[in-house]
Order: structure tokens, then sequence, then C-alpha cells
């Protein structure tokens, strides 16, 4: 059997304000099913002026997920999502 290569990706989910719903724009996030692609643990980090930021974690099977078609699938969230970010990336 052929070794499929794998990454964990750290992402930095940004919210619109301080009133978006995090709990909503996780389940958003989260909803987001595809092949190769498991979802991790979660947190909400500080960010300033009582904004929190989603940081969730994901491996992915590089051959069929890549960051590009991620974050297109999360920015996607209009209502909830300004912007995401990789915070990090690891190869497995």
């Amino acid at each position: 059997p052929a070794l499929i290569a794998k990454s964990s990706i750290l992402l930095d989910v940004k919210p619109w304000d301080d009133e978006t719903d995090m709990a909503k724009l996780e389940e958003c996030v989260r909803s987001i099913q595809l092949d190769g692609l498991v979802w991790g643990q979660s947190k909400l980090l500080p960010v300033g002026y009582g904004i929190k930021k989603l940081q969730i974690a994901c491996v992915v099977e590089d051959d069929k997920v890549g960051t590009d078609q991620l974050e297109e699938l999360i920015t996607a969230f209009e209502d909830y999502v300004q912007s995401m970010d990789v915070a990090a990336f690891n190869k497995i």
C-alpha cells in the first residue's frame, strides 16, 4: 500500500466583530465535509477589543485537500467569517 501524505493544519478564523456568534461560526466551519479532511480541536483566543478568533486544527490528505480550497470554503460563510489564516502547517 502506498503511503498517504498528510498534513496537520492550524487555522485562525477571524469574525467580523465582537457580536459575531462564535458557536455558529465554528458550526459553519465544521460543517465543511471533504474527502481527506478531519477536523480536530478548537479554541477561542482573544484578539482585542472583546473580539475572539477561532483557532481550529485539522488533518488533511495532501492530494485531496489544499489550504486554498479550505480558505475558499471557510470565507464563503460571509455573515460570520472576515478572514482566515494558516497559523501552522506541518507534514505528518
